[in-house]
């Protein structure tokens, strides 16, 4: 694929309601990050950044559940032809205000990730695709896909919808990927969707759009870098974008998955939002809340709450994901946690999305 690959599809609807829902005070936050140097090696991490707690919970979906797009937790904002579909694959996510998933990982190993963009614009509504509020957007695809190919073509056929309150809406793209190193970035900009579909995609932040990014990122001159080598040391979109790349280009090959996934964690943490950072306008922020690392070959998951001390994980094959088995949710705000946690996942008898 070349760098600057696109498909553009169509485009999607807008729906205004009451419900709070990724409509805080509009925070350009969030890092993703992904190591694929090669086939067995496929590690991605991603922080969440955020001006207020987003009330995380990791939860474990068995194949089979029943959902529909056109709800966001007891209330339906899509009427006329809302995506609704039964879940092929198992999946790992963490969900936000317990009505959508912003991150997450499925059992064939395709991993997604929901970040901010202001410019996102989904168009004009489309009466030929299913509608899909933005929150399930990522967790369509990890029940439907096993590969970032296959989720490609899935999105052919959905409309994310755009869902508004006190004048903040739901602006979103999208970073998927999967055990084999491939990649892609979905933006809807100027009402269409754009597609960078390569392995070379491994580091999405927020604005501007992402062409834009890579032309920012164009700019600086990594050869021969040592540590006079000079940095963006900021914390806003582009001083991350640039870090992130920067510091993926030194990493060498791990000995072991512990290494891997300390290699991911550690640039996650070097492009993480300290508390209290100032953001556009004097006394606001849009603090580092979590961060997240996935080895999508081995299907384990980690976790690290920025306010706990420790680093939490499971092993998503430890869990029965056959159609019928249990969904079962974690809540991570709780400091005695600590190492692999599949014990500490609670039953329940229906996934409130």
């Amino acid at each position: 694929m070349k760098w600057h690959s696109e498909l553009v599809l169509p485009v999607t609807v807008t729906v205004i309601f009451t419900i709070t829902f990724l409509v805080v005070p509009a925070v350009s936050a969030c890092t993703r990050i992904l190591w694929n140097p090669s086939d067995s090696v496929t590690i991605v991490g991603r922080t969440m950044d955020w001006a207020e707690s987003t009330q995380p919970k990791l939860w474990v979906f068995p194949r089979g559940i029943q959902r529909d797009g056109g709800m966001m937790g007891p209330v339906r904002l899509i009427h006329d032809r809302p995506a609704r579909w039964k879940s092929k694959y198992g999946s790992v996510v963490v969900s936000g205000y317990d009505l959508g998933s912003f991150d997450g990982m499925n059992e064939q190993g395709l991993g997604m990730h929901l970040l901010f963009l202001t410019a996102t614009d989904y168009g004009v509504p489309d009466d030929t695709k299913d509608g899909i509020q933005a929150g399930l957007w990522g967790q369509y695809l990890l029940d439907n896909a096993a590969s970032v190919d296959e989720a490609i073509d899935l999105m052919k056929g959905i409309q994310p919808v755009m869902v508004e309150h006190g004048g903040f809406r739901s602006t979103l793209h999208l970073a998927i990927e999967d055990s084999s190193g491939d990649s892609a970035i979905v933006e809807y900009v100027g009402g269409n969707a754009k597609i960078y579909h390569g392995s070379q995609h491994r580091v999405m932040t927020n604005d501007p759009p992402y062409d834009q990014q890579l032309k920012e990122l164009s700019k600086w001159d990594f050869s021969d870098a040592t540590r006079k080598t000079p940095l963006p040391g900021n914390v806003n979109p582009i001083a991350r974008f640039v870090r992130a790349n920067y510091f993926l280009e030194s990493l060498r090959k791990p000995r072991s998955e512990r290494e891997a996934i300390a290699s991911v964690l550690s640039i996650a943490r070097n492009a993480s939002v300290p508390f209290n950072a100032p953001y556009k306008t004097p006394g606001t922020i849009y603090d580092t809340e979590y961060r997240t690392v996935a080895d999508l070959a081995a299907r384990r998951y980690f976790f690290e709450l920025t306010t706990s001390p420790n680093v939490i994980w499971i092993d998503l094959n430890a869990f029965d994901l056959r159609e019928g088995g249990e969904t079962k949710t974690l809540d991570p705000n709780d400091i005695h946690l600590s190492g692999s946690v599949e014990s500490n996942f609670q039953v329940v008898d229906q996934p409130p999305f």
